[in-house]
């Protein structure tokens, strides 16, 4: 599931950025409200977990921007205020969840995993199972095959395959990669995108005939179909 997540504490942002990648999910992140929104509305994501108090638009904005255009996206708001009336003014606008802070990461994510689930009625169902050629990979029970063959990847192998499936098609540069599935900015020194990929074609390509993951020299990787 590729997820956007707006709130402009910036430890608690990468906290959810860890935790939920880590869950398999591929995330976005926005620290205020006029980022958040612009990224709600030209960005193809499953969830928004969404802050109530943020500079430059705050929540309640973000959401009615959201609804105006997006009215199937499910979004879960997130807030230090725990007062009533603000709990039904978010539902009221649309929202679909409210979490108080501070909250148990398992209690987000399991309602993160209730609204994807559940969905709108009428609306389609947020695809958990993403495949390509032989290659499918399911994203709720985090398991990853080609064929009939499961692949034994580890963690960070099956969250590197997941962004690049979600992506297909684009190329990825190593940057990206970095920031998205190790939450590092990118080192020229470092070698670790390069060495997991590696590992990844070992064990998604070198077993097969058709290969799935290519280098784009320069530039970075895709995951596509060639003929």
């Amino acid at each position: 599931m590729r997820l956007l997540v707006i709130e402009d504490e910036v430890k608690l942002a990468q906290y959810l950025h860890k935790g939920l990648s880590e869950n398999g999910h591929v995330v976005d992140l926005a620290h205020d409200g006029i980022e958040g929104r612009r990224l709600a509305l030209g960005g193809d994501y499953d969830l928004v977990l969404l802050d109530l108090m943020l500079p430059g638009v705050d929540g309640f904005g973000v959401l009615s921007a959201i609804r105006a255009q997006k009215r199937q996206l499910p979004v879960l708001m997130l807030t230090a205020r725990d007062k009533v009336e603000d709990r039904v003014r978010g539902l009221e606008q649309g929202a679909d969840d409210y979490l108080v802070k501070p909250f148990a990461f398992s209690e987000l994510l399991a309602r993160v995993g209730a609204l994807l689930r559940r969905g709108s009625t009428g609306a389609a169902q947020p695809a958990t199972v993403l495949s390509l050629a032989d290659l499918e990979v399911d994203l709720l029970s985090r398991r990853a095959s080609r064929g009939h063959d499961r692949l034994d990847l580890t963690a960070k192998e099956f969250n590197l395959l997941a962004l690049l499936l979600r992506r297909r098609g684009q190329i990825l540069s190593r940057t990206t990669l970095a920031e998205q599935v190790w939450e590092m900015n990118f080192d020229s020194d470092t070698n670790v995108v390069e060495v997991a990929v590696r590992r990844l074609r070992a064990k998604l390509d070198d077993p097969f005939p058709a290969k799935l993951l290519h280098t784009v020299r320069g530039m970075g990787y895709v995951l596509e179909e060639r003929a």
